[in-house]
């Protein structure tokens, strides 16, 4: 008798770890009475006025396919964002790619610049779809810890000096960062640029939390882009979203910022993935621009009073050190002798009903801490922190 072999999956697809997030979301979702902190999304609902213009678009006939660029209006108006906010000039036409969220910006971005046994530098910890597309591309990920020097993440150079070989394409960074909340200073960017110029590499900057910066007298002023610093010949692309600044998680809205030479094969990348991104969703998009900026603020100033709370509440437990994040809407508490925050987190959950992230799912550097989404409201944050707290006292 013939024995017939069962067909195998890729070995690809075989190297993507599980995401420990989800696998920690699972075991919550089984249980009642959880208070929700381990996804990265606000529980605000998306504002009335973009889903108004959602439906308005969809009466007006937007259910058609578009241009796989996305809508050239809606890429026009991300050119008069930038140029607003950044003072940059881009070329909507040739730089500016829409895509269904800030994954498949990235997942495109990835896709386009590395073959089968490049090898990929990640600043991590950090969210790990980066390094995950990476390992999905039989590419090389090779994860450079940001170390923490006093009360501040920062970028270990040498680091990345030395794990660059003959195969290294590309430096993934992620500013403001998920999990850390850090926030790349201009001397940050200024290295980055030369380390990448000097190495011949793609630079790829995540900067989907631009909006929510508390670095400033003035919210709303977005953290400076790389864009402000890169010339339209460098090597740079900047992945971006509607998910986090406009409460757009669901709507899978997001855009690519290339070189006109990578926009170009990136618009073609799209076909082949997705077509498009939604053409309503797209319309939506464009008021979120245009009207979200009262909304915006609002949102800040909640955020910003909700991370002072957290920070304060965990400043004051024992064995935890967490540097007061920058940017974004999260905290990444280190605790002293933790050496498997995945159990943690999973004995806070069945213990306490506080579910959080675990730092081990965040990559190198990341194991001994857990992460905290403060973007909840303050009837799930204040008992979270004292369930937490009266955790922490007992483990």
């Amino acid at each position: 008798m013939t024995t017939i072999q069962p067909a195998h999956l890729a070995d690809s697809v075989l190297q993507v770890p599980h995401s420990r997030i989800r696998e920690l979301a699972e075991i919550a979702m089984s249980m009642d009475g959880v208070l929700k902190l381990y996804f990265g999304e606000s529980n605000l609902p998306t504002p009335d006025y973009i889903k108004q213009a959602a439906a308005r678009a969809l009466t007006e006939g937007y259910t058609y396919y578009t241009e796989n660029a996305g809508l050239p209006s809606l890429r026009r108006a991300i050119a008069e964002h930038y140029l607003r906010f950044q003072g940059v000039t881009l070329d909507p036409l040739n730089e500016i790619v829409v895509t269904t969220s800030g994954v498949q910006a990235l997942n495109v971005g990835i896709r386009a610049l590395l073959d089968p046994g490049d090898e990929a530098l990640v600043l991590t910890p950090a969210w790990p779809n980066g390094s995950s597309i990476v390992a999905m591309s039989n590419a090389v990920v090779r994860q450079i810890p940001h170390p923490l020097r006093g009360d501040r993440y920062e970028i270990d150079f040498d680091a990345l000096e030395a794990a660059v070989t003959p195969r290294t394409r590309l430096l993934l960074y992620t500013s403001p960062s998920n999990p850390l909340g850090w926030v790349a200073t201009e001397d940050d960017q200024n290295r980055l640029l030369a380390f990448t110029r000097k190495h011949n590499l793609w630079l790829l900057a995540d900067e989907v939390y631009d909006r929510l910066y508390y670095g400033t007298d003035v919210l709303g002023t977005p953290v400076p882009s790389i864009l402000r610093k890169a010339t339209r010949e460098d090597a740079v692309l900047v992945v971006h979203s509607f998910s986090k600044s406009y409460c757009m998680t669901g709507w899978r809205v997001g855009w690519l910022i290339a070189r006109s030479d990578m926009g170009k094969k990136a618009t073609q990348l799209n076909e082949f993935i997705t077509s498009h991104a939604p053409t309503f969703a797209q319309k939506a998009a464009e008021t979120a621009l245009a009207e979200g900026e009262p909304e915006l603020k609002r949102m800040l100033e909640r955020l910003r009073a909700n991370r002072d709370f957290c920070w304060d509440a965990l400043s004051q437990m024992r064995g935890v050190t967490v540097p007061k994040p920058e940017g974004a809407f999260y905290l990444f508490p280190r605790v002293e002798g933790l050496e498997d925050s995945f159990e943690f987190c999973k004995r806070l959950l069945e213990q306490t009903r506080v579910g959080l992230a675990p730092g081990v799912a965040f990559g190198a550097g990341g194991e001994g801490s857990f992460r905290i989404c403060y973007a909840a409201e303050m009837s799930i944050l204040e008992p979270a922190m004292e369930r937490l707290s009266g955790f922490l006292a007992t483990y």
